[in-house]
């Protein structure tokens, strides 16, 4: 899907999939082995060929998965300590590969989290000046005494990813494809902003002098203050952008179709004072823009890129996306604000993108329903021709129909549940990232039921 090729082409036929994280898993001892392997007989009984999840990383203690201390590394807490490959020694010369190939990533994450376990209480900008600003004699001191530390977290990553490529293979081998999720920023306290500063914005003690968030949208009325650190375009663009592309090679690893979240701060974005609290005192900054794009094409020429494009999206940002044949997002819960050019209305929606009930951002389409007004209820069931007994179905059932190319769908709609069931409210910091999946809230039949849906939608693989 690079600009002036197609050698990657997920969206020639007709798919279908289901958003979850794998923390919702169940799962007692990490969720990498069998849970997940039901899921995955669960998506291919049900005729989904789709999986998409939000980034893997391990997370702060508030467990949002886009706020996480590695943009390469996994999250040990996932790894099922009860499957067969966490029992089985770790085979010498693989680790020793895996090591090398990761070193790039896994030195200093490494480094960074077992300086972590010896100032728990402390972001690294609070760390002795030595290993905050990485001095080589501090930082060789501290990897000889803290060794033992350093080879546990190393050990951790390779049999994370160890268990994730057998996953990814177990799905493959059941006709399903894994969609993963890139945000575009980074946690200020992570081991990329501590061991790359050069990148980003940040005063001679590490602190931010700008970060990242959003105005006003219809995701949040006073905008969102972030937090994130925000790049230094021009010195990455000096760089060759490598720090970037050593990302998108790891996910591309381990995904099938990487979707960019905050797609448009690649156009601008909005540059908040490290010092003042309110979104409104921001301001858009221009980024890096095609230059960007077109080197990690170059780099990677059938790189398999979704751009979230919701939000505040000007014509700028959908050039750039066009230029590259970037799909983007619609969003059915979006589309009812009466205006008749709404781009997530079904008549409105475009082949070639991916249509969703909602986000891991939204509440669960039967909580949304619930709460509107009388009149927009009374207008969704028209449009819809139900009297709403039956929701969230009606929406279900009109992703699965829409053009779009691709339609997911997060599986607590899939289970009809309520608001009690949402996973993220943004701009809030409690009852986020929690919600689990129990098995035996699921109708009886789901599967099936979902496949003679997709079969109408012509939506199943190989027919």
């Amino acid at each position: 899907m690079s600009e002036g090729g197609d050698g990657f082409d997920l969206f020639s036929t007709r798919r279908a999939g289901v958003l979850l994280h794998p923390t919702c898993l169940p799962g007692k001892q990490g969720v990498l082995g069998e849970s997940a392997r039901r899921f995955v007989d669960f998506l291919a009984d049900a005729g989904m060929t789709v999986w998409q999840t939000l980034p893997l990383g391990p997370t702060h203690s508030d467990l949002s998965p886009y706020q996480a201390l590695s943009a390469h590394a996994g999250n040990p807490d996932l790894i099922d300590l009860t499957d067969p490959i966490a029992r089985t020694p770790l085979p010498e010369a693989g680790f020793d590969q895996f090591r090398e190939d990761n070193q790039y990533w896994l030195e200093p994450f490494s480094q960074f989290m077992a300086i972590r376990e010896q100032y728990p209480a402390q972001t690294w900008q609070q760390w002795p000046e030595g290993l905050r600003d990485r001095h080589p004699e501090n930082l060789e001191a501290f990897c000889k005494q803290a060794a033992d530390a350093i080879l546990h977290i190393e050990a951790q990553q390779y049999l994370f990813f160890r268990q994730w490529q057998s996953l990814k293979h177990y799905a493959h081998e059941r006709g399903v494809l894994l969609f993963g999720d890139i945000p575009i920023f980074v946690a200020h306290d992570s081991a990329d902003v501590w061991a790359n500063r050069r990148c980003f914005k940040l005063d001679q003690e590490g602190n931010p002098r700008v970060v990242a968030g959003v105005p006003p949208d219809y995701f949040s009325e006073d905008g969102q203050h972030w937090g994130n650190p925000l790049y230094d375009w021009e010195f990455l663009a000096r760089d060759g952008y490598d720090w970037w592309l050593q990302r998108l090679d790891s996910q591309r690893h381990l995904f099938d179709l990487i979707r960019i979240d905050h797609f448009r701060g690649f156009s601008a974005s909005w540059e908040i004072p490290a010092d003042q609290p309110w979104p409104k005192c921001g301001h858009w900054e221009p980024g890096p823009g095609a230059d960007f794009l077109q080197s990690c094409f170059r780099r990677f020429p059938d790189l398999p890129l979704v751009a979230e494009n919701l939000g505040i999206i000007g014509p700028e940002v959908e050039t750039l996306r066009h230029q590259f044949h970037l799909p983007g997002m619609t969003v059915l819960q979006f589309g009812f604000d009466g205006s008749d050019d709404n781009p997530h209305l079904l008549k409105n929606h475009r082949e070639r993108d991916l249509v969703y009930t909602g986000t891991h951002d939204n509440d669960t389409t039967l909580g949304w329903y619930r709460s509107l007004d009388d009149r927009t209820r009374n207008y969704i069931n028209q449009y819809f021709s139900t009297d709403g007994s039956d929701m969230p179905w009606p929406v279900i059932e009109a992703a699965f129909r829409s053009v779009s190319s691709m339609a997911l769908v997060p599986m607590q709609d899939l289970m009809g549940l309520d608001s009690r069931a949402r996973f993220n409210t943004p701009g809030t910091i409690n009852d986020n990232w929690v919600w689990k999946l129990d098995w035996d809230q699921c109708q009886e039949g789901l599967a099936k039921k979902i496949r003679a849906l997709l079969l109408a939608a012509e939506r199943l693989p190989n027919g």
